[in-house]
């Protein structure tokens, strides 16, 4: 049964919004090879599935954010879909009931049998973007989003930028400290490095137990800032992006553990 319809099914009230969803896959060690090779091989089935709007097939980075080590066993996934009917009620009830929901359901049949023929580990969130601006190889792939609304519950946030040639030193040489001190920030639950082109190309996708943690980490910390600062005056980036998202729903783990409930 497709996504769509199953969702239709967990209850009669519902609200249908713009949908992401972000599949961080783990593959055994001797299975490295076959993430790798599914960069190519997924890029068919998913230009053929006319539901989603915007994909993008990624690496990861080593130690959860940005990193110049591949990790050659992780893999990244995001989709975007359009008016997908999500049930959510005051209590998150249905959280239980859209879990369910397998890779099957959302990216068919080919790339979820690739997945469980090669023992990979698999997290999957359900996310609505609520927050934000900036581009994406000349998109906005999430819409016009507000830069701020009311919103302060658990809070999951992508960035993302395009790193000039020229500046490439200047930004590796900076982001190991921001790294370093967001896993120690108050509020921080996890985070993982994700990037189209190793070196150029980079994002990190962070969970934070609320927004206001994820300010004073990305406002009040001065080493953030400082760097904040730097980006912008030195003009390290041909495009960024920042987005933040209302987490609705997660299934899977990543290394054993479910950010969002963990």
């Amino acid at each position: 049964m497709h996504l769509k319809n199953l969702l239709l099914l967990l209850k009669n009230d519902y609200y249908t919004t713009m949908i992401a969803t972000l599949s961080i896959v783990r593959y055994p060690k001797w299975m490295s090879w076959a993430g790798f090779l599914s960069m190519a091989i997924f890029r068919l089935p998913l230009w053929l599935n006319s539901s989603i709007l915007f994909w993008k097939l990624m690496g990861c980075g080593k130690g959860g954010s940005f990193s110049k080590t591949p990790d050659l066993q992780q893999w990244a996934l995001l989709t975007i879909w359009e008016n997908l009917p999500i049930n959510i009620d005051s209590n998150h009830s249905s959280t239980q009931l859209i879990a369910q929901v397998n890779a099957a359901n959302i990216y068919g049949k080919f790339i979820s049998g690739w997945w469980k023929l090669m023992g990979a580990e698999i997290y999957t969130l359900l996310l609505e973007p609520i927050e934000g601006h900036g581009y994406w190889d000349g998109k906005q792939p999430f819409g016009q989003l507000t830069k701020s609304n009311d919103y302060n519950g658990k809070i999951c946030v992508l960035t993302r930028a395009t790193i000039r040639l020229s500046k490439l030193p200047h930004f590796w040489n900076n982001v190991e400290s921001v790294a370093n001190n967001m896993a120690s920030s108050k509020g921080f639950i996890g985070s993982v490095g994700i990037g189209e082109i190793p070196f150029i190309k980079q994002a990190t996708f962070s969970v934070w137990e609320s927004k206001d943690d994820m300010k004073n980490f990305a406002y009040k910390l001065h080493e953030h800032t400082k760097v904040i600062a730097k980006t912008r005056k030195e003009k390290w980036y041909s495009e960024d992006l920042f987005v933040r998202f209302k987490p609705l729903a997660s299934y899977g783990s990543l290394n054993g553990i479910d950010l969002l409930n963990h």
